[in-house]
């Protein structure tokens, strides 16, 4: 490796990460923005809900939410898959297999002209993007320190908001031209060069040190540690980043199964584990897929602003969405994660209440259509926040190195499988219930703040084997997030609810060395 400490982080954002991210964004969002584009409704004239009415049109729309949410179907599948060949492959190999699976997908759409093929190629491309989802946060939270491991990974959330801003310009660029099939072809079509920039990269960059343990190969997990740190090989940090993935490795020794998760142990394994799918819910249930997917048609048929229109705003707000995401990278390794999820919940939840009042009014009510748009801007200001790339972080904060891949990919998968409800059932809900679909996500969001108070402990700047310690302590859920908040906020003013949590602790850890004499 001739790139060395910040610059090889850099070459990783840049050639993997960033082209990665932008792709889950871009396919996610971009045939949403489609549906209604002339050239889509007439090469599949089954999902058009553009010219139909009534029964035909209600029928359609049903369809057209089956249609769009093949991909995450197929997300869900790939991110499924990594929790068994992910740690028998490695993170380069599954990355490479993602990019790859990317590129045959968007080959198979570019060039459809019926259902059929458009459906399959939608389900490979989910399926690389599944993989990639999965893989890739855990890979680059391998590779960081515990400072940076934070702002790293919420790197992720940018570059999705980068995907779905670029997809809306796109295809409102490509909404101009009236005739031939340009505007279906190309929008489809551009993912696939942002595809072999990470089949390209990828093995040029280095593999997880955490991985090369893992697998015995240590000669390479020190170069590639030295490398990471830009510290000679021989180097104390080195050593003592070898050691502990040692000996966290030890205190797993008894074998890896996907079936320890629900197996009585002391290491907390299904409180772990559920912190990682109640968390990958609430990103996915408390709205963001529904304005980021659907936003052209929220304006355009619950709002009943003209196409052009809708098209400018929902381009606009993705935008203020990518702008926002700054917010997190310098607060998540400042505040910390509990702060921001808290912050981005309470957020989300108040917005939605906004909306469901503001879309409650008949669309000729031209302020409540304002302050319906001002909303969904506002909403896309709260979400990347908390929940665009830290969700994915913390999942893999928590896992233990053993099983660290297989749980980011259920608890991934499980983000999928919420993405595919949401995408599904959005067209329908839109034209049926109205103002109430999203009562739903307000009570939801509602949860992420007490849910986060009570029940996540805090992760931020503490090294992977560190956390691993945590969880084995024999404390209480309450006790754990006690004891991870004092460790992270040693010089704030102690609460009398921090002293009293951090002298049942201590009378704890008194006991257990008693035992050991």
């Amino acid at each position: 490796m001739a790139l060395q400490g910040r610059s090889l982080s850099l070459a990783q954002l840049l050639l993997v990460v960033c082209p990665v991210f932008i792709l889950f964004g871009y396919n996610q969002a971009g045939v949403g923005g489609l549906a209604s584009v002339d050239s889509w409704t007439k090469t599949f004239p089954e999902i058009d809900t553009t010219h139909t009415t009534g029964a035909t049109k209600s029928h359609n729309s049903t369809i057209q939410g089956v249609v769009i949410s093949t991909f995450t179907l197929g997300a869900l599948v790939g991110a499924l898959s990594c929790s068994f060949l992910g740690d028998i492959f490695g993170r380069r190999k599954s990355i490479f297999a993602g990019s790859l699976a990317t590129l045959i997908g968007e080959v198979l759409c570019c060039s459809s002209y019926g259902l059929a093929q458009f459906i399959v190629g939608r389900i490979i491309i989910g399926i690389g993007i599944g993989i990639l989802s999965a893989t890739v946060p855990v890979w680059q939270s391998e590779c960081s320190s515990a400072q940076n491991r934070g702002k790293h990974v919420v790197l992720d959330g940018l570059f999705i908001s980068a995907g779905y801003a670029i997809t809306s310009w796109v295809n409102l660029g490509f909404y101009q031209i009236k005739t031939g099939s340009t505007p279906l072809r190309v929008p489809l079509a551009i993912p696939g060069a942002i595809s072999l920039v990470p089949m390209a990269a990828i093995f040029f960059l280095p593999e997880s040190p955490r991985w090369l343990v893992r697998m015995g190969r240590l000669t390479q997990a020190r170069t590639t540690l030295s490398a990471l740190h830009n510290v000679p090989i021989e180097s104390d940090r080195v050593k003592g980043d070898i050691a502990a993935i040692q000996t966290s490795l030890e205190d797993s020794s008894h074998g890896v199964s996907i079936l320890d998760i629900v197996r009585p142990n002391d290491e907390k394994l299904l409180y772990r584990f559920m912190l990682c799918i109640l968390l990958q819910f609430f990103q996915q249930m408390s709205g963001g897929n529904l304005i980021s997917v659907y936003a052209p048609i929220i304006f355009e048929e619950n709002l009943r602003m003209t196409s052009m229109m809708s098209r400018i705003l929902a381009a606009a707000t993705l935008t203020w969405k990518f702008l926002s995401c700054f917010v997190a990278f310098f607060c998540i390794d400042r505040f910390g994660r509990r702060v921001v999820f808290m912050i981005s919940g309470s957020g989300m939840a108040l917005c939605m209440v906004a909306l469901a009042i503001a879309t409650s009014f008949p669309h000729t009510n031209k302020p409540a259509s304002v302050a319906s748009a001002f909303f969904i801007f506002l909403f896309n200001f709260f979400i990347p926040i908390g929940f665009l790339g830290a969700n994915f972080l913390y999942c893999t904060e928590v896992a233990p190195l053993r099983l660290r891949l297989a749980m980011a990919s259920i608890s991934t998968a499980n983000h999928w499988l919420w993405n595919f409800v949401v995408t599904m059932i959005t067209p329908v809900a839109i034209n049926t219930i109205g103002y109430r679909y999203y009562i739903v996500y307000a009570i939801i969001g509602a949860c992420i703040p007490l849910s986060v108070y009570f029940l996540y402990p805090e992760t931020m700047g503490r090294n992977l084997e560190e956390l691993d310690k945590l969880f084995r302590q024999d404390l209480s859920i309450r006790q754990i997030v006690a004891a991870a908040n004092i460790a992270t906020n040693r010089d704030h003013e102690e609460t009398p609810a921090d002293l009293a949590d951090k002298r049942d602790i201590l009378e704890i850890e008194h006991q257990e060395v008693q035992k050991e004499y």
